[in-house]
C-alpha cells in the first residue's frame, strides 16, 4: 500500500489497539502519519515570485546572485534563505562543476542513459519532472510526463505537495493510455530515488522492463525538453493567467496541455503539432 493507503487504515478510536501499534502493523512511521505540509508564509510568497522571474530571466543564477538581485530589488533575503526556497521550488542553477571528487552511488541513483543516443521512434525516452507554480494565493506542483521524440505530454497533474506516491500515480496513468517507455528520465530528485517509485520498475511491476535514466548532479540541461516545456507554459499562459487555487490551476493546465499537444507546433519536429508527431510514426 501507499503512504496515503497506509494513513487511511489507521483507527485512532480503536479500542484494543493503539496508534503506535497500528504503524507498526502497517509498517508506517507515526511521523509520517502526523505530518501536515507546512505553508508558506505572505513574505515568502512574494519573495518566490521575484525569484521565478529572476530565474525565468537568468536560469544560471545561483545563490549568490540571486540574493544579490533581490537586494536590488528591496528584499533582505540571505543566501541560505534563498537556498531553502529555491529547494522548495525545485528551482536548479544550470552550470558545470568539476568532478573533483566522486562519491558512492546512493542505492537507488542510475547513471544518464541519453548522452549520444539517437531518438527516433515514439516513446523511446520519456522524461518526468517536477515544477513550482506561483498562484494568486499560494503555490502547487506540476509534474508532467513529455515523449521526447514528439515532445507530446502524456501524462500530468498537480499537487499541492511533492510526495512519490503522487509521481507513482502519473507514471501508472500516462502507461495505462500510451504504454511502457523503453527508457525513462528523471532527475535525482526524493520522490524519483524513492522505493516506491524504484518498484514500478522491477520484476513483476506495472513497468518491468523500462530503463531509468537520471540527470548528472547538478546538471538541469540532461532534462533540457521537460525544462523548456516548463518555461513554455509558464511563460506563454500561467504566468498570463495566474490561476486563483487548485482546481483553477487544473483547468489552465488542461486546455493548456491540449492546445500544445494537439494545435501548437514545433519548429524542431518539423512544424508541427506533437500529437502529429506522434501519428506520423505510428
Amino acid at each position: 500500500m501507499s503512504c496515503q493507503e497506509k494513513r487511511q487504515q489507521i483507527d485512532r478510536s480503536h479500542p484494543e489497539l493503539s496508534i503506535t501499534e497500528q504503524c507498526a502493523a502497517l509498517g508506517l512511521s507515526r511521523s509520517t502519519l502526523y505530518y501536515k505540509p507546512c505553508t508558506a508564509s505572505a513574505e515568502d510568497l512574494r519573495i518566490m515570485r521575484l525569484m521565478e522571474g529572476l530565474y525565468l530571466e537568468d536560469p544560471t543564477r545561483g545563490t549568490r546572485r540571486m540574493s544579490d538581485e533581490l537586494g536590488d530589488l528591496g528584499v533582505q533575503a540571505g543566501r541560505d534563505k534563498v537556498r531553502t526556497l529555491m529547494q522548495r521550488m525545485r528551482m536548479k542553477c544550470v552550470y558545470r562543476r568539476p568532478r573533483t571528487t566522486v562519491i558512492d552511488a546512493a542505492k537507488y541513483k542510475h547513471p544518464y542513459l541519453l548522452r549520444g543516443l539517437k531518438i527516433d521512434r515514439p516513446h523511446q525516452v520519456w522524461a518526468i519532472d517536477i515544477t513550482y507554480i506561483p498562484m494568486r494565493g499560494g503555490y502547487m506542483y506540476l509534474c508532467a510526463i513529455i515523449d521526447l521524440y514528439s515532445r507530446f505530454i502524456v501524462g500530468w497533474s498537480v499537487s499541492n505537495t511533492m510526495e512519490a506516491d503522487w509521481v507513482c500515480v502519473v507514471v501508472r496513468d500516462a502507461v495505462a493510455v500510451h504504454g511502457t517507455p523503453e527508457i525513462i528520465n528523471s532527475d535525482q530528485g526524493s520522490q524519483f530515488t524513492s522505493d516506491e517509485y524504484q518498484k514500478l520498475f522491477k520484476a513483476g511491476a506495472l513497468c518491468e522492463g523500462v530503463k531509468i535514466s537520471m540527470d548528472g548532479k547538478g546538471r538541469a540541461i540532461d532534462n533540457v525538453f521537460i525544462e523548456r516545456f516548463w518555461r513554455t507554459i509558464k511563460h506563454d499562459k500561467i504566468h498570463l493567467c495566474p490561476p486563483e487555487d487548485g482546481v483553477d490551476l487544473c483547468r489552465i493546465c488542461s486546455q493548456f496541455i491540449h492546445y500544445y499537444n494537439h494545435r501548437r507546433k514545433h519548429s524542431r519536429i518539423g512544424n508541427v503539432p506533437p500529437a502529429v508527431r506522434l501519428r506520423m510514426a505510428a
